[in-house]
This record gives C-alpha cells, structure tokens and sequence, in this order.
C-alpha cells in the first residue's frame, strides 16, 4: 500500500463516525446576560442552558433536542425543529434568526450537568412517528 494511503484510509473511514460525534465544543453550561435581551424575547428566554453530548440542552424545566448543520442549531421544540444561526468564538456564543428578533449572545460558564435520569430526551422530529 502506498504510504499517503495509509493517512487517507483512517482519514476517509474516520469522518462518517466523527460526523456522528457531537461538537465538543458547543457542550457546556452557557449564560446570558438578560439585559442584552428585547421585551419580546426576554419575557420567556432561557438565562441559563445546558447544552448535552446526549443530544439534549435544557432551560429551566424544559428539555429539547439539539442538532448542528452547518453554522446552524436546530432545536426540537414542540415536535418542530427552530434553526437558529449560530457562530461560536472560544467561550462565546452567539445565536440569531430563528425566533430571536436581535442576536443573543452566551457565555460558557462551566461543563453541562448530566440530565435526570427521570427527563427524556424529546424525539428527533424527522424520525418520530407522524413526521
């Protein structure tokens, strides 16, 4: 076997099963200052969320599915998908679009807790039945 081939092969079998992975790097607890937030958006938002490697992220007591295409974050909230725009700078993140009337910006606080055992994660919308 050629030599460059053996850095392809691991390369090239190695990408569908990263791709399965989540980001590391959006895992975390993350706050936002709620001053930052407009009166529409502020009255329900989340001042604090959890962001899981199980494919969950919670706000106080709700709990949604997440997924990530792209520059986009894809929450599954009452069995639809909201995509967000999404752009993360080392301990920042900032999410627009979607619902948001402004950008809202998070800071990462710290590593996510685990999700009670007692709390599903909410089913994907494109693979639950009726979808």
């Amino acid at each position: 076997m050629k030599p460059y081939l053996l850095v392809l092969v691991p390369l090239v079998i190695g990408a569908p099963l990263a791709a399965q992975k989540p980001s590391p790097s959006i895992l975390g607890t993350w706050r936002v200052d709620a001053r930052q937030l407009s009166q529409k958006d502020g009255k329900d938002a989340p001042r604090t969320v959890i962001v899981r490697a199980d494919s969950s992220a919670s706000w106080g007591t709700e709990t949604a599915r997440w997924r990530l295409k792209g520059d986009r974050l894809l929450l599954a909230i009452g069995g639809e998908w909201e995509d967000y725009k999404m752009s993360l700078k080392g301990q920042r993140l900032t999410l627009s679009e979607g619902d948001l009337t402004k950008p809202v910006r998070f800071e990462r606080i710290g590593a996510p807790t685990p999700r009670p055992t007692n709390v599903p994660v909410p089913p994907d919308p494109d693979t639950a039945p009726g979808s």
